[in-house]
């Protein structure tokens, strides 16, 4: 793979000790990071200094191509980075005014993720600080979503409650510092994202005017605003049995798509159904109940094992399905009920991109945790836990919670 060519080629390579004392002597400034994202399909890369200002982005999206693939091919958006990487690295230090000798280490992107996309990231960066000499810190990306709220709202402090949910995670986790997560529950057969973006295809939402060019998360929000909540009402969607905080979708995707085909034979069409707006509607809501549910246990269960300080509670969420609204205001209408803060990142940071990277890369570095000590021996790990998981321990706590309405009918 053709690489820095003439922007960094001549400089010398530097021997670990050096590195070392490189990092050392640009910290007695403003400490700057490059953070390279690759883990899935977006290719963004961004520089941020050490107040979390952010001085450059590039983010080279390839969302519209795989929406129209209907899926994510990992080959092709392996290729599709490997084009990119470069042009995206070059344009976020252009916009930073930035060059190699002024930052102080890179971060990017290597666990956990599709194990070729992440592979270019890593191949990249491996060439980079060879090159350069620059520290190399390795990144865990649910990681970064969860310290993005701490670079936009400096009132988060540790320990704090987080939600991370996209299109392949879904994690509820006390996070304890920077690199110490507690998982309270987690997702055992798909995410939101992903049950979002399937059920999408099933109504064909791809074909539908409204919905040009939106990823299934987005068409399914957008229907949804003129749509019932209620079709779904008293069918069993999940699997309630287990009073724990994991998170289930199986069961719920197989109603859906039961109701859909029934739909279809009713209605008499194998197009688009006439009470779309319904079923986009009523499966936002019960993604959220859902949601709701296993988050306000692991509420009660904290308040309980009392993990986090009552004077200071917050529950971050971040990850590309963060960006929803009606979740977000039903997480809102939770917070206010529990006395909690919510912070949610801009909706441009829950997905995917350089910056979040960049910006966990630095809460590292602030710590002097995460460097690699041999920069090409790193591996990238398509699958890594988050922390240790303690859900089986929420289990056989047996929490009960009240229920709560978060949603206004009519």
């Amino acid at each position: 793979m053709k690489f820095l060519r003439s922007d960094i080629c001549g400089q010398s390579l530097l021997s670990w000790s050096r590195i070392r004392s490189l990092s050392a002597s640009r910290s007695r400034g403003n400490r700057l990071i490059l953070g390279i994202e690759t883990s899935c399909d977006e290719t963004g890369a961004a520089v941020v200094d050490e107040n979390g200002r952010l001085l450059g982005e590039s983010l080279n999206s390839q969302k519209r191509i795989h929406v129209r693939n209907g899926g994510v091919i990992p080959s092709l958006a392996q290729h599709l980075h490997q084009q990119s990487i470069h042009d995206v690295v070059q344009s976020a230090l252009a916009k930073a005014k930035t060059s190699y000798q002024d930052l102080s280490a890179v971060a990017t992107t290597t666990r956990p993720g599709l194990a070729l996309c992440l592979q270019v990231g890593l191949d990249y960066t491996k060439q980079l600080v060879a090159e350069t000499g620059l520290p190399f810190i390795p990144v865990h990306h649910m990681e970064a979503h969860a310290l993005t709220a701490r670079m936009v709202d400096n009132s988060v402090s540790f320990p704090f409650l987080v939600l991370l949910v996209s299109g392949g995670h879904c994690i509820l986790a006390l996070a304890r510092n920077v690199g110490d997560f507690v998982i309270l529950g987690e997702t055992l057969d798909g995410a939101p994202g992903e049950a979002f973006d399937k059920i999408a295809r099933r109504l064909k939402l791809q074909e539908h005017p409204q919905c040009k060019g939106m990823s299934g998360g987005q068409a399914i929000e957008k229907l949804a605003k003129e749509g019932n909540i209620h079709l779904l009402d008293g069918k069993h969607l999940f699997r309630m049995q287990r009073k724990d905080c994991n998170i289930s979708f199986i069961g719920f995707k197989q109603a859906v798509f039961r109701l859909i085909q029934e739909e279809e034979k009713l209605q008499g069409t194998s197009n688009i159904l006439g009470n779309v707006c319904d079923i986009c509607a009523s499966v936002q809501h019960h993604i959220t109940r859902h949601l709701v549910t296993r988050i306000l246990r692991g509420i009660e269960y904290c308040k309980m094992a009392d993990m986090l300080p009552q004077e200071k509670q917050i529950l971050v969420v971040s990850g590309g399905v963060a960006s929803n609204g009606y979740i977000r205001h039903a997480l809102s209408r939770l917070c206010d009920h529990t006395s909690y803060k919510l912070v949610c990142p801009p909706p441009k940071l829950c997905t995917d991109n350089g910056i979040m990277v960049a910006w966990a890369g630095m809460e590292h570095l602030k710590l002097g945790t995460g460097l690699a000590d041999n920069p090409q021996e790193v591996r990238f790990e398509p699958r890594e836990p988050l922390g240790v998981n303690i859900a089986s321990a929420v289990a056989e706590a047996r929490v009960d919670i009240k229920r709560f309405k978060f949603w206004a009918d009519g």
